[in-house]
């Protein structure tokens, strides 16, 4: 902040900004120190350990490059969503990260068996039994991450003085490839839980603490089977229960990467994403972050500015048109869990998909659809159900949410001709909540975003039907009286909605 900036600014409220840039900023350095320390110890794995990682469909994610997190992004976007739809409200509508997007993004697996299972009081029989580690405590599901990287072989993961990023990556992988073992067997074994342990617990459902949590680990007690689970589709679950804390936490917890890259994707005209690697696969080795150097809270408060204000044309609803899937087959084994509301699970995190609130993703017109609300006992506001007070088998306590999984969900269709019902029935329900920007007029019922929103759902209905024209005008010029009256139905349309 410059001293300008700082004029006129109580004490009070520049130790609180103080206080949220040091806490962004360690957030960014943790989620740093974590990916290249798993990436050196995936580099000094076995060979017959990586080809085996790379048969159950983590060898994409594994091998993606270190993104700089866009942690400001990450803050203004969290600030915007809403728990109890589990959705971004935005001026132009609900935006929600889908399962599509987890898998072009990550390469995760978003297809097959729900992660969840049997929670318990205590892990340390199976983290002694599995692992050779203890946990922090009798109760509790948590693994130092010292101790856990140090058994993987990477005993200091500090920067030495001089150290390159080159260097210090060469010398973990040095480090874990000492201490791994060379061939298969049960040493091999409880080595590759270890890894998959921090994999997920660290990146996929990571938190915001140092440790790393082991709630998965009854999953891979048989490798074989390891595989076969939805790892993406929990990575969404966990992402949806950290953003519905509070907005004033402002650590980064989960692959909030894919947040960022889904940002970067439909909403280009924010500006905080560059490409890098056209055409690589998955997407999130695409972009590298735009660093900007001013203080991380005046980003957060120029972001949602910007938000206030991206006309509606901008966001990009379909960004994976044209994409060749053929190079991506976790895209193609996913496809059947695409655009479909459904319940998604994480053990004892099981949260809604309502894809059908942004039906445009899926090249349709948003119809009205009744808005959700918490209905279940076992939910609380902003957070998934909490505690390890008893031992619970969650696929007996949410078995409708899971058959639900197992039927792959309900497919989302649409007849709407239009969004112009649902901008309406939008700006009723979130116009007071949503519209209200720094840089927009004062709109408490959000009426002139619900205008502009009808406009623009106008403007690309006229599109369409230009597009329909064009097609079945002959070369010679025919139908230019169609055109006319086409226009002219356009002009009467467009004064009708200026008088409302």
């Amino acid at each position: 902040m410059s001293p300008s900036e700082g004029d006129n600014i109580p004490v009070a409220t520049l130790t609180e900004r103080c206080s949220i840039d040091s806490l962004l900023i360690l957030s960014e350095l943790r989620s740093r120190l974590g990916w290249s320390v798993v990436r050196a110890i995936y580099q000094g794995l076995p060979d017959f350990q990586r080809t085996w990682l790379e048969e159950i469909g983590f060898g994409p994610f594994l091998r993606l490059d270190e993104l700089t997190p866009d942690v400001a992004l990450i803050q203004a976007l969290k600030e915007r969503w809403d728990p109890e739809c589990q959705a971004f409200l935005l001026p132009w509508g609900h935006m929600i990260p889908t399962l599509e997007d987890v898998a072009r993004i990550t390469g995760l697996r978003v297809d097959g068996q729900a992660v969840t299972g049997v929670t318990y009081t205590g892990y340390q029989e199976m983290a002694e039994r599995l692992l050779g580690l203890e946990v922090t405590r009798e109760r509790s599901s948590l693994v130092p991450r010292t101790r856990l990287q140090a058994s993987l072989g990477v005993v200091d993961a500090r920067h030495q003085t001089g150290e390159g990023q080159a260097e210090y990556m060469a010398r973990l992988t040095a480090d874990a490839r000492a201490a791994l073992a060379e061939e298969e067997g049960a040493a091999a074994d409880r080595d590759l839980r270890r890894f998959l342990i921090l994999v997920i617990g660290k990146l996929i459902l990571g938190t915001r603490g140092d440790p790393v949590g082991c709630r998965c680990l009854p999953l891979l007690e048989d490798l074989t089977q390891v595989g076969s689970y939805a790892w993406g589709a929990a990575l969404l679950a966990h992402l949806f229960d950290i953003l519905g804390t509070s907005s004033r936490e402002t650590g980064v917890a989960g692959f909030f990467l894919l947040l960022q890259v889904w940002a970067y994707c439909h909403l280009p005209s924010l500006g905080r994403g560059v490409p890098r690697r056209a055409g690589a696969v998955p997407l999130l080795q695409r972009w590298q972050f735009c660093r900007d150097e001013r203080s991380l809270r005046r980003q957060v408060t120029l972001i949602h500015d910007a938000l206030d204000t991206v006309p509606f044309g901008h966001v990009q609803w379909t960004p994976y048109v044209g994409e060749d899937d053929a190079t991506q087959p976790w895209v193609e084994r996913g496809r059947p869990y695409f655009g479909r509301d459904i319940w998604l699970h994480c053990f004892n995190t099981v949260v809604p998909l309502h894809h059908r609130l942004v039906a445009r993703t899926l090249g349709l017109h948003q119809a009205v659809v009744e808005f959700p609300t918490r209905q279940r006992s076992w939910e609380r506001p902003g957070r998934s159900f909490r505690g390890i007070q008893q031992v619970t088998d969650w696929t007996v306590r949410v078995r409708e949410q899971l058959d639900d999984w197992e039927r792959r969900g309900k497919e989302v269709v649409s007849g709407a001709a239009s969004d112009e019902d649902y901008f309406r029935a939008y700006a009723r329900k979130y116009g007071a909540q949503v519209y209200k920007g720094s840089r927009r007029p004062l709109d408490p019922e959000g009426r002139i975003s619900s205008l502009e929103g009808i406009l623009h759902s106008t403007v690309q209905q006229r599109d369409d039907l230009q597009a329909v024209v064009d097609q079945l005008v002959p070369p010679d010029g025919g139908g230019t009286r169609r055109r006319s009256d086409d226009y002219a139905r356009g002009r009467q349309r467009g004064a009708r909605l200026g008088r409302e």
